[in-house]
């Protein structure tokens, strides 16, 4: 029996969006453990506040939308958006860069 392929409509990526407190240590050692917890179940870090995963179906992301509630911390914001890989697919994304310009020194030799 063939495995049926799925379409790029139907894989879905989970995008997880935060923004934490990390003024007092504690702060930290949460906003520390989340993203671990994140890490420690696949996500991938796209900015240090978004990581993102690849799931099957809408269905398999309902496991996740509760493991992530049981592992909030105490204080700040926490989005998921959930979009298909065609919609993935089309994120633009531009990397700012600064030309470095190479100054050359010119020595004066003097004898």
């Amino acid at each position: 029996m063939a495995i049926p392929e799925l379409n790029r409509y139907e894989l879905m990526w989970m995008l997880v969006l935060f923004d934490l407190p990390v003024v007092e240590k504690k702060e930290r050692k949460a906003a520390t453990d989340f993203r671990n917890f994140l890490l420690d179940h696949g996500y991938s870090m796209v900015q240090y506040s978004i990581y993102t995963k690849l799931f099957s179906g809408k269905d398999a992301c309902e496991k996740y939308y509760r493991l992530i509630e049981q592992n909030l911390p105490d204080d700040g914001k926490v989005d998921i958006i959930t979009i298909t890989d065609k919609q993935y697919e089309n994120i633009i994304s531009y990397k700012a860069t600064k030309k470095l310009e190479k100054k050359c020194s010119r020595q004066l030799l003097l004898f």
